[in-house]
């Protein structure tokens, strides 16, 4: 068992110096910035509450079903991140390159992935043909978690995990 955890993060450490020091971050350091603040609140609560509040149905009820699977998905969040405490990667690995104002709360779970998915799939699942459009920005904002060394893929993995469990019960509540 210890050796499959230490191949786990082994591999998870190679994945984060790749994404973090790598093309990607050299390429695009800007565009993944403004990309991760789409998973911030005022992005993810302000559009939910728009369309719940003044679009015609199946966008309200979307609206209502991102609203719910916020909340329902950063519950878990903010209980990980306080049984985890998993110190954030630019914490614990000197070489990795971190945003300017980093974060100093703990890694695991990502929230802001979890908001993602809250919202992407609700209004996946009201308008399917959005899949195309909200599945990617879900993912870029998870990537640029990573790639401006903020959290680790597994961080991004349960966060997006969480948000998309979150998503699919909160529509069939509601959808």
């Amino acid at each position: 068992m210890t050796r499959l955890v230490s191949w786990m993060q082994t591999s998870e450490r190679r994945l984060f110096a790749w994404m973090n020091r790598g093309v990607l971050r050299r390429r695009a350091d800007a565009l993944f910035r403004a990309v991760t603040c789409l998973g911030a609140a005022p992005a993810t609560v302000l559009p939910a509450l728009g369309f719940a509040l003044f679009a015609p149905p199946p966008l309200s009820a979307a609206g209502n079903a991102a609203l719910i699977a916020l909340a329902a998905s950063h519950l878990p969040v903010a209980v990980l991140k306080r049984l985890c405490r998993r110190r954030r990667p630019y914490l614990v690995w000197p070489d990795a390159l971190a945003c300017r104002n980093p974060l100093r709360d703990p890694s695991f779970p990502s929230g802001h992935t979890a908001a993602a998915f809250s919202v992407a799939v609700p209004f996946a699942l009201a308008v399917p043909p959005a899949v195309v459009a909200l599945l990617p920005i879900a993912l870029a904002v998870g990537i640029s978690r990573i790639v401006l060394g903020l959290h680790y893929p597994s961080d991004v993995l349960v966060g997006a995990l969480l948000g998309t469990v979150a998503g699919i019960a909160a529509f069939g509540l509601i959808g």
